[in-house]
């Protein structure tokens, strides 16, 4: 990606920064605590970015695979001069007819299903989510909201009540009544398990709670008014629903009176590979979706899409519905530049190929490595779960930090842990992510497991040899046999893993 004359000035401009101790300060001082940092015991002062790449204020340049907001890669040239040519020419609210306005509408419901064809336009995904909910209710004139257990869906009022990542949280709020939460549909580690129940049909068995509960809601004569969920769960965990979930849970939901609204936030804009939607992986249409992130590539800017018969029971009510920044031409000129972006430059497909290539090479490290208890995903959004031992698959929450950690610290590389138990590690990169960094990424990742494991066995060996008095020679004997031939089977491939 060409490095764009302009933006080589913010390489001099971060020379004249404050010091990192200094930023610390500040932030500690003047920066509410609840607003928390990555790697906190160090964490990074990123002054600036290029493409799939992040620099300290040491010029340390760091591989990025989990900014999923920086879609076409940190500060995209045409992304820039865009929003910068835009900037320079007018920018104001969207009650003045503007070009950049209309354009962005007419792209982004070409991409999407008929008959989403309608726009409102927002400043985050929060927003979206939050104006879903009141065009739900709304069309509706019901109240009761279905939500998945560990979704995310916003820091607004609205939205927290329906984020169970969030408000389960010691310190959260209590649920309110209208809101029911029905199991995340994860056949790994959830209520059903492909463990659990080998050759049913897993998508049936987690629609079923929310079929019930629109049952309970229509005895009462209630229904309800939005059934709420990712495509993909992320903070939940990179989860991928079974196949037939949500046609079954749309149709229960639809029979209750409720409409279906897909939060595509974290995984929109062509990020799973085949699709340009995640909600297309599942042969679904829904009367509803929210896109925020990655539309604007580090710009904030959302939008809600809709059908003309939900948009137009939202403009009956005689409530005009304003949104000061939501729309302007600057924002719409990022977002119409980011969408032209990802056709120009084919990442629909780079995601394809190299999630494919991703998945691939994760489920050989699989087959090696005891602590990696599965291998999901699809495109550039991927999660590997790591466990204690394989076959209760227990979770082990201090594994995946420590990975985390170790990655930045010795490999350069940022990846981030989350789940219910945050022992999932997430790769959600930028889309033009490469083969190269994909390989940067699993050598440091094959590293990362290889002194996991070796750390892990001698421990196991400290333990045999401290309760050496109370067992018989010939165990002790064939244990530590055992212990030393994996260490020195790692010893073996930590020498090939640094020799390459």
């Amino acid at each position: 990606m060409p490095f764009a004359q302009e933006q080589a000035k913010s390489v001099a401009v971060a020379s004249e920064q404050l010091s990192k101790t200094e930023t610390i300060k500040l932030r500690n001082k003047h920066i509410g605590q609840a607003c928390q940092l990555f790697y906190r015991s160090d964490p990074l002062k990123i002054v600036r970015g290029q493409g799939q790449y992040m620099f300290d204020e040491e010029g340390t340049r760091y591989l990025d695979c989990i900014n999923n907001v920086a879609h076409v890669g940190h500060c995209h040239p045409e992304v820039v001069r865009a929003g910068a040519l835009q900037m320079a020419t007018i920018s104001t609210n969207n009650r003045f007819l503007h070009d950049e306005l209309v354009q962005c509408a007419q792209t982004l419901t070409s991409k999407m299903p008929e008959p989403l064809s309608v726009c409102f336009f927002v400043n985050s995904g929060s927003e979206a989510n939050d104006l879903a909910l009141r065009l739900a209710r709304n069309f509706t004139k019901r109240q009761d909201v279905i939500t998945l257990d560990h979704a995310y869906h916003g820091h607004l009022q609205a939205v927290m009540e329906v984020s169970p990542y969030k408000f389960n949280q010691p310190g959260g709020e209590k649920k309110p009544d209208y809101v029911h939460v029905a199991p995340c549909p994860d056949i790994y580690g959830g209520q059903f398990t492909d463990k659990m129940y080998p050759n049913a049909d897993l998508g049936a068995l987690y629609a079923q709670p929310i079929e019930e509960i629109c049952q309970r809601q229509l005895a009462k004569g209630q229904g309800v008014a939005a059934f709420i969920a990712e495509s993909l769960q992320s903070c939940g965990g990179q989860i991928l629903p079974p196949a037939g979930y949500f046609r079954a849970v749309y149709d229960a939901v639809r029979s209750a009176g409720g409409l279906c609204i897909a939060d595509e936030v974290q995984v929109g804009f062509g990020r799973v590979g085949s699709h340009y939607w995640a909600f297309e992986t599942q042969n679904v249409v829904p009367d509803i979706v929210c896109v925020a992130k990655p539309m604007g590539n580090g710009h904030p800017v959302g939008a809600v899409v809709t059908t003309q018969e939900i948009a137009q029971a939202f403009h009956a009510t005689g409530v005009a519905y304003f949104n000061t920044y939501g729309g302007n031409p600057v924002s719409c000129a990022i977002a119409n530049a980011v969408m032209r972006v990802i056709d120009q430059e084919g990442l629909q497909q780079n995601a394809l190929q190299l999630g494919d290539y991703l998945l691939r090479e994760c489920g050989h490290l699989k087959q090696e490595f005891e602590c990696i208890g599965d291998v999901r995903g699809v495109g550039l959004f991927v999660g590997i779960e790591l466990v204690e031992e394989r076959e209760g698959r227990t979770p082990d929450t201090k594994a995946a930090r420590w990975v985390v950690n170790r990655m930045k610290q010795l490999h350069q590389v940022l990846v981030s842990s989350d789940g219910p138990n945050d022992n999932v590690i997430k790769l959600k990169p930028p889309m033009c992510f490469s083969r190269e960094n994909a390989d940067e990424f699993l050598l440091a990742f094959r590293e990362c497991l290889a002194t996991l494991t070796q750390d892990k066995l001698a421990t196991e060996a400290a333990t045999v040899a401290a309760t050496a008095n109370s067992t018989t020679h010939g165990v002790i004997a064939s244990t530590a046999e055992t212990l030393a031939n994996k260490t020195k089977l790692f010893e073996r491939q930590d020498r090939l893993i640094k020799s390459v």
